[in-house]
């Protein structure tokens, strides 16, 4: 089969990589475009993963979100239409996606692990042929969309299970980001906010980054979500902050922390598959995946900053992980 796999965000080469392998490694065609949005565009290059560039993000307001999704769907539509035909389309969170693929009639695969993205999901689920969910998110949450029982397939467990399924941490990241192992190493992710003005309107984040940046004993790395925070990050001024200036390997660099802060939802679910203590500043409503592992023990909310223990964590097994095979076998049920 032919397939047009689309990204428009940083998570989702990282997510969709190990489809996308499969596919490929069944004899299938995949072609990939991209969003050039937050890293996106830098992760898919260092992942060396072939795709075209098109469209970007259309800011922090609904309005140019809006008139992005138009003229992005139009745009990829074009692409598709040039480049095809195809036999199936597959997105994370995409709704660029949904929108053409619906057009042209190419089966589309819709998935996502955060049920409260209303307007997104309005739009995606219903134009999808399927919905991809973890089993963790209460399916009633996902009729609204239009996801009933003969559109949504759930899988178990988190999609970072099977993406990291056979990962082995990189310990090159550290020299590459000049890190010192004798200090604590926390890995911190922005709130997910475009615009860097939510830094100073989320006080607790704000105040674990004061914290983190001004201890000698430990280095904290900043992963920006668009080049803005990274901007703003730096001029914080904070001695103890480092703040990559391009793509990273999150992955290992999560693997190889001592603890995990974070605003957004895959790098937790990450730290998490990794065996590596972390918080969340997470400050929307959470979604059923983050209130099961709450519920659990394995992700904790960071209600003070100063009651984190900073030390240095021992080396402990890792989670059982889970073969990406799975997603793909529900994923092309779509096309069947």
């Amino acid at each position: 089969m032919r397939i047009w796999v689309d990204c428009t965000a940083s998570a989702h080469p990282i997510v969709l990589r190990p489809v996308i392998r499969c596919l490929e490694a069944d004899g299938h065609e995949v072609r990939v475009t991209a969003r050039d949005f937050g890293q996106t565009l830098g992760l898919l290059r260092r992942m060396d993963i072939v795709h075209t560039a098109v469209g970007a993000h259309g800011g922090a307001t609904r309005a140019g979100k809006l008139r992005a999704l138009v003229s992005r769907a139009r745009a990829v539509r074009g692409w598709a239409r040039r480049h095809g035909p195809f036999d199936l389309a597959i997105a994370h969170g995409s709704n660029d996606l949904p929108l053409a693929a619906a057009s042209l009639g190419i089966p589309a695969v819709d998935m996502f692990d955060y049920e409260w993205a209303t307007l997104q999901h309005s739009i995606g689920c219903r134009l999808a042929t399927r919905v991809l969910t973890p089993d963790r998110i209460p399916p009633e949450r996902l009729a609204r969309y239009g996801a009933g029982p003969g559109k949504l397939r759930q899988f178990p467990g988190l999609k970072e299970e099977y993406y990291l399924d056979g990962f082995a941490p990189d310990p090159g990241v550290v020299e590459e980001l000049g890190l010192d192992r004798e200090r604590v190493l926390v890995t911190v992710r922005p709130p997910p906010e475009v615009s860097m003005y939510h830094l100073h309107g989320n006080p607790l984040f704000e105040r674990a980054l004061e914290r983190l940046g001004r201890r000698e004993d430990v280095q904290a790395v900043v992963i920006p979500r668009v080049p803005a925070q990274g901007e703003a990050l730096v001029a914080l001024g904070l001695p103890s902050l480092v703040v990559p200036e391009q793509a990273v390997d999150a992955q290992s660099l999560i693997a190889l922390s001592d603890l995990v802060i974070s605003a957004g939802g895959t790098m937790n679910r990450e730290a998490v598959a990794l065996g590596v203590p972390v918080f969340t500043t997470f400050g929307g409503r959470l979604g059923g995946v983050d209130e099961a592992l709450l519920r659990e023990g394995r992700l904790r909310e960071l209600r003070d900053p100063d009651e984190v223990e900073l030390v240095k964590r021992r080396a402990g097994s890792r989670p059982p992980t889970r073969d990406p095979r799975a997603l793909v076998e529900l994923m092309l049920e779509a096309a069947a």
